[in-house]
């Protein structure tokens, strides 16, 4: 057909950067081909594509009155995560934003969406998050609010808003143009390939750079339409234990979209029933009791991939627009790669008093371990220089792909937020770190080198104990043995 590469999706085999794919179906078997266009043929395609994705979901893209609205991401062949841009709600303004409200009679959920697509955007272009978190934290202040989901939808309109002036005040363009947005963040994806945060990754994790990133667009669907709705990432197998009986575990939300599950912004839910036992969530809700429709279809396509088409296991990010079974959507799906089996260290039953207990998490990987408390990479260096054998456990409110170094040099990680499947959860089980995730009585400043849990205060540098497996956190020095 004239393009000048073809791969089978499955085999994993390398995209050049800058190449363009697209599918098609012969024969049952999805076929991936991949050309480098110039730019008038990079604009064609994605008009084209535009304009298939318009006739199947019946939306206009960049029409206020029923706009279509896509997100742009990475699609590399090795998984790579939170270290590539991701875009998205790709496809407003304040127009669409408007539309979008008249429409729907959800101001909120309107104006969430762009308030999203400006945070990502703004990030795309080297702005923190912590820029966006202050100004969430502002307006929660200032209304006295607890969460983002009490505002109303003249005050999520105004945090947008807040939000773009942001990034204008920070010399940013806003690009308004619903389609010159989209060949941006198309391009800006390829480009976050060689950012500095996924080289470090890949370097850490001994990934060639020569293999490049293709690029996925998708029509949005909305986790964040209503307070019944919600989004997650599902494993069809236990990640801590080996074995071929499949048993849907992983990690939800309600009210949001994807990246807050993967970013580990949120406190997420449980699916199932006996992973809300095991894990001792503090929750009586699970995916399996609440929405028993979307966790019974999940189970069955994952039932279906596994043992009808032999796939391995499965780690699936979907969307439920409502509790039925007609608006859940599969967003992705790839190999698991968080299994093990293997035997770890724990505490000393006498050491585990009431005393010194702090609180519990999600134990993500690695057994028991007790070390000092670090909030940087400078505090890791010094602690290397004089304490060479002391373990040292990096501590966060929740972490950021740029945080790879941190986790990297650190020993072991604890996070007041995210769940199993968060990228710091994932990131620190490749490492084989010890790591507990979503401590919900963790408080943690980062700048001042504190965290508090309940009414006590520790700093950096104090002494700290966590463990990987059953997600204890204690204060002090504890003795470990052989599980």
């Amino acid at each position: 057909k004239g393009l000048n590469m073809v791969r089978l999706r499955n085999f994993g085999l390398p995209v050049p950067p800058g190449f363009i794919i697209t599918t098609e179906v012969f024969r049952g078997l999805e076929i991936v081909y991949g050309f480098r266009p110039a730019e008038e043929n990079f604009r064609d395609q994605v008009a084209r594509q535009i304009a298939a994705l318009e006739k199947e979901t019946g939306k206009r893209f960049g029409d206020p009155a029923q706009p279509l609205l896509f997100s742009v991401r990475s699609g590399s062949s090795i998984s790579q995560p939170g270290m590539m841009d991701t875009f998205l709600n790709v496809g407003m303004n304040e127009e669409i934003a408007a539309g979008i409200a008249a429409r729907t009679g959800n101001t909120w959920f309107a104006w969430d969406n762009y308030r999203r697509f400006l945070q990502c955007y703004g990030m795309a272009f080297d702005l923190e998050r912590d820029e966006f978190d202050a100004i969430m934290k502002a307006f929660k202040e200032r209304w006295g609010f607890s969460h983002k989901r009490e505002f109303s939808g003249e005050q999520m309109k105004a945090l947008a808003l807040a939000y773009k002036k942001n990034i204008r005040d920070a010399g940013i363009a806003v690009l308004e143009d619903p389609m010159e947005q989209l060949h941006l963040t198309i391009k800006r994806v390829f480009g976050s390939w060689d950012s500095a945060k996924a080289k470090a990754y890949r370097k850490i994790m001994g990934i060639s750079d020569d293999w490049g990133t293709a690029v996925t667009v998708q029509s949005m669907v909305y986790g964040n339409i209503s307070p019944i709705a919600g989004t997650g990432v599902i494993f069809t197998h236990n990640p801590r234990w080996y074995g071929n009986i499949l048993k849907l575990w992983g990690d939800f939300t309600i009210g949001n979209q994807g990246e807050d599950v993967v970013a580990g912004l949120v406190q997420t839910l449980p699916i199932s029933l006996s992973q809300q036992e095991i894990e001792m969530r503090d929750t009586d809700i699970t995916l399996e009791t609440d929405y028993p429709e979307i966790y019974t279809a999940l189970d069955r396509w994952a039932n279906e991939l596994i043992y009808k088409h032999g796939w391995s296991p499965q780690e699936m990010e979907f969307t439920f627009e409502s509790p039925k079974v007609r608006d859940l959507y599969l967003l992705q799906t790839r190999d698991m790669a968080m299994r093990e089996l293997k035997s770890v260290m724990t505490f000393d039953p006498a050491e585990k008093t009431e005393e010194k207990f702090l609180g519990h998490g999600i134990g993500v990987s690695g057994g028991a371990m007790s070390g000092r408390m670090v909030f940087s990479l400078e505090e890791i260096d010094k602690w290397r220089e004089l304490e060479p054998d002391t373990a040292l456990i990096l501590v966060r409110s929740d972490t950021v792909p740029d945080d790879i170094r941190e986790i990297y040099a650190a020993d072991g990680l604890l996070t007041a937020r995210g769940g199993l499947t968060s990228h710091a959860a994932v990131v620190a089980h490749r490492l084989g770190k010890t790591c507990v995730v979503g401590c919900g009585k963790l408080v943690c400043d980062e700048k001042a080198g504190t965290a508090r849990f309940n009414d006590l205060t520790l700093t950096s540098g104090g002494f700290i104990s966590v463990d990987g497996q059953e997600g204890s956190v204690y204060r002090g020095l504890m003795a470990v043995r052989q599980a």
